[in-house]
């Protein structure tokens, strides 16, 4: 999947005329849905054609009230076993529904092709993979995130919000929810076709979109690309924590390993029979500061696991998913609309040369009845086309939403690195302190003069305020 920048597309047919006629009755659009020729209105009452105050283009959502649209959780239910495998279980609540379900992996499958089928111009973003055999752990709970963040997505998108399939999802706890999200999609036909809207998106469209569509998409395409690999720096960062977390608590052990041995000592070494005895007392204590630096290393990695790994994969997901959208905007809609061009054209030059051989007349009215149809197809495509952009430009616009998203998830980043490091230094300062009084009578700060203790020995002293730049003075 490319994301780089589109030329503006023409509206003419790019193909070869010299395609066979077999072939482009072959290329045919299939009819998804019976779409009315623009011939006749497609609106057939004055209630379906009124439009909204202002300009519907536009939206008027900040980021607060995105996120406040709903928050979805979903948590792993215990494994059950079936016959042969496993199945993962799902708890899924909505905070909007109030509502409590369990879904399976194909539940949210048949579910994502539900929003494709009815939204096929909006950002619906990806599922994560199926693996059949062999889903570890790790793999599983991978998954549990990803489809966490596609809720969440779509649980907030304006269109999605609003339908019922989304509903039926969040809250539907009979025992058959994928029949029951088909059934809502049958017979009712795709956003196109219920838009009030739809036949007059050309009007809405600025003169140039097809210019501002290429900008849009390689804007995104670079955002993308430079927030991945932030989020790959993020996710390094975090595992290190983790890994030092587990690294200092090894060592704490061994420390207190060490500092209860009770192998007797020899005699000779009866002469310093206190420095051994002294420095395994301290070997305890240094065991206690390093098992708190470990916790302290741990929440740090997960609090960042969640508060900057996490949201910037979300954010990725709704770039891909309007990486997506623009990929199937140009080898759907748009490619239909030049086949059937093409197609027409092919046509047209088929009643040229029957009117010039001079065809029986049952022929050619054949052929003109068939490039009567091929217009109303031409026609719908174009109606499509500006559907389609009118919903990209919609999309563009709820990714400028979600842009601010990126500070905070950053902000969060500065904040928990700065904490971090200011803990661990208080800490390593504390356990040479302690490190250094053993045997020794206890410091007093300068500034109050009062006798300090414990992990007071590399803090600020709690009585004055004098030496908080400076940790020295309690060494």
């Amino acid at each position: 999947m490319t994301g780089g920048a589109m030329d503006p597309l023409p509206t003419a047919p790019g193909a070869a005329v010299a395609e066979a006629e077999a072939d482009e009755e072959a290329d045919l659009p299939a009819a998804d849905s019976p779409v009315p020729p623009v011939s006749e209105p497609r609106a057939p009452d004055a209630s379906r054609m009124q439009v909204p105050p202002g300009n519907p283009l536009l939206l008027s959502l900040t980021l607060q009230e995105l996120l406040a649209r709903d928050a979805v959780q979903v948590e792993l239910v215990p494994e059950k076993k079936g016959l042969f495998l496993k199945h993962v279980e799902y708890e899924v609540s909505s905070q909007r529904f109030k509502s409590c379900v369990y879904r399976r992996y194909n539940d949210f499958v048949v579910f994502h092709e539900t929003l494709l089928h009815k939204f096929p111009y909006r950002m619906v973003p990806a599922l994560p993979p199926k693996r059949m055999l062999g889903a570890d752990r790790e793999f599983i709970e991978a998954r549990r995130r990803a489809l966490k963040r596609f809720i969440n997505l779509v649980a907030r998108h304006p269109p999605f919000s609003e339908d019922v399939v989304l509903k039926l999802f969040l809250s539907f706890s009979g025992p058959d929810v994928q029949n029951k999200l088909k059934e809502s999609a049958q017979c009712v036909g795709d956003e196109f076709m219920n838009c009030k809207l739809a036949a007059r998106a050309k009007d809405f469209l600025p003169a140039d979109i097809q210019t501002q569509f290429a900008m849009s998409r390689e804007l995104i395409r670079n955002i993308y690309n430079s927030f991945h690999k932030l989020r790959d720096r993020a996710e390094r960062m975090v595992s290190r924590a983790i890994d030092n977390a587990a690294d200092l608590l090894i060592f704490g052990k061994e420390l207190s390993a060490l500092g209860s041995d009770t192998t007797p000592l020899p005699s000779w070494a009866s002469l310093n029979s206190g420095t051994w005895g002294s420095l395994k007392q301290a070997l305890k204590g240094l065991s206690v500061e390093f098992a708190l630096l470990a916790d302290k290393a741990a929440q740090q990695g997960k609090q960042e696991e969640n508060d900057v790994v996490e949201k910037l994969n979300l954010f990725l997901d709704l770039l891909q998913s309007y990486k997506d959208l623009c990929e199937r905007h140009e080898k759907g809609v748009l490619h239909k609309h030049q086949r059937a061009l093409h197609k027409y054209s092919l046509m047209k030059r088929q009643m040229m040369s029957a009117a010039a051989q001079s065809r029986e007349p049952e022929s050619v009215e054949q052929l003109e009845s068939r490039i009567v149809e091929q217009e109303n197809v031409i026609q719908t495509m174009e109606l499509r086309n500006h559907f389609s952009l009118y919903c990209l430009h919609q999309e563009t616009q709820l990714v400028h939403v979600y842009l601010p998203l990126t500070s905070h998830i950053l902000g969060a980043f500065v904040n928990s690195q700065i904490q971090g490091h200011k803990e661990q230094v208080l800490g390593f300062l504390s356990t040479l302190a302690l490190t250094a009084a053993q045997g020794q009578s206890p410091p007093t700060c300068p500034g109050c003069q009062r006798v300090a203790s414990g992990r007071l020995l590399a803090v600020v002293c709690v009585s004055c305020d004098q030496h908080r730049a400076s940790f020295a003075c309690f060494l």
